[in-house]
């Protein structure tokens, strides 16, 4: 048996198909097939059960703990072995939500790619709920994540706390609420947006870490919201809020990846639950165990710097319009 049978069986473990891995491996069925079989043979134990379809036998899962640590192992060996010759090549496998992702990413890969050339970037677009498996899994490296669930094989790195928005057109304030949209318009700038005072409106709400917050925000107040859409992804809700037809919530990070969509009607304006402005506190995290070669590392702290600029900005810089009477 090699490193190589070992990821083989590894990456069949998770799909429990063999024409799946192998199609996604990019080999054919016969060669994983065989790597299998021969494991097996010098084992001298079933791995897989066949039938009625492939699942793993206890011994099979012993071997799976076994080869994910020694695949891991293995990755750190060559990432150690690539810093101390000073090879600077590599493979980086860094995930985020799709917004998130481009949001940072064109940004810093032309700083990146000049001082590594020879690493492979590796980008998985997913939410933080999914990508917390893949780096504790050993799929990422690293991963930018909204979460409060700190598991202790992981390292956060907490590099940004991105603040939540109640976000609104003119239009559609004056739509449902007439002559009062000025005034609620006025107390929100001053105290902040709460839930409760805009309740007549439609909402687009979410299924994320974000969406989840929002609810909190609605249940607090004892508000039902009225759901014009329910979506995992930000963009559709955006563009949604921006047309006029349904508030929603943006964060920063949001409203600087849509800078430049962002209509001059639209009030920007921070969503308050109780006291306090609502935000998500964004991490940077990686497996407690993974070695971080040098360009991992350069990667780290190119994101956190540019995202430590996004929250250094000022919704006014954004394009929102505060009113003249505040």
């Amino acid at each position: 048996m090699d490193i190589l049978s070992f990821y083989y069986f590894k990456e069949l473990a998770k799909d429990l198909h063999m024409t799946k891995t192998a199609s996604r491996l990019y080999i054919s069925q016969q060669t994983l097939s065989n790597r299998i079989l021969r494991m097996e043979e010098e084992l001298g134990t079933p791995l897989f059960y066949r039938k009625p379809s492939l699942s793993l036998t206890p011994a099979g899962e012993y071997v799976l703990n076994f080869a994910k640590q020694i695949t891991s192992q293995y990755a750190n060996l060559q990432d150690l072995i690539s810093d101390m010759t000073n090879e600077e090549s590599g493979v980086l496998r860094f995930g985020a939500s799709t917004l998130r992702i481009d949001t940072c990413i064109g940004p810093i890969l032309k700083d990146f790619s000049a001082k590594y050339p020879r690493v492979e970037l590796r980008v998985t677009d997913s939410i933080s709920g999914k990508l917390v498996p893949k780096i504790l899994e050993g799929e990422l490296d690293l991963a930018i994540v909204s979460t409060d669930n700190f598991d202790i094989n992981l390292v956060h790195e907490q590099f940004m706390t991105d603040h939540i928005f109640f976000c609104v057109t003119d239009g559609l304030l004056e739509e449902y609420y007439g002559e009062e949209a000025s005034a609620l318009k006025k107390k929100a700038w001053a105290e902040g947006a709460h839930v409760s005072d805009f309740d007549r409106l439609p909402f687009c709400m979410f299924t994320s870490r974000l969406g989840a917050i929002v609810r909190e925000c609605f249940e607090d107040e004892h508000v039902r919201p009225k759901v014009y859409i329910d979506s995992t992804y930000t963009n559709i809700a955006t563009n949604i809020c921006f047309r006029g037809l349904a508030a929603s919530f943006c964060t920063n990070v949001v409203l600087n990846n849509k800078r430049r969509d962002i209509p001059r009607e639209l009030n920007i304006i921070p969503l308050k639950k109780g006291n306090d402005v609502c935000s998500l506190k964004l991490s940077l995290i990686r497996h407690r165990d993974r070695y971080q070669p040098e360009y991992t590392r350069y990667f780290s702290d190119l994101i956190c710097d540019y995202f430590s600029r996004i929250e250094s900005t000022s919704m006014t810089q954004l394009g929102d319009r505060i009113p003249a009477e505040v």
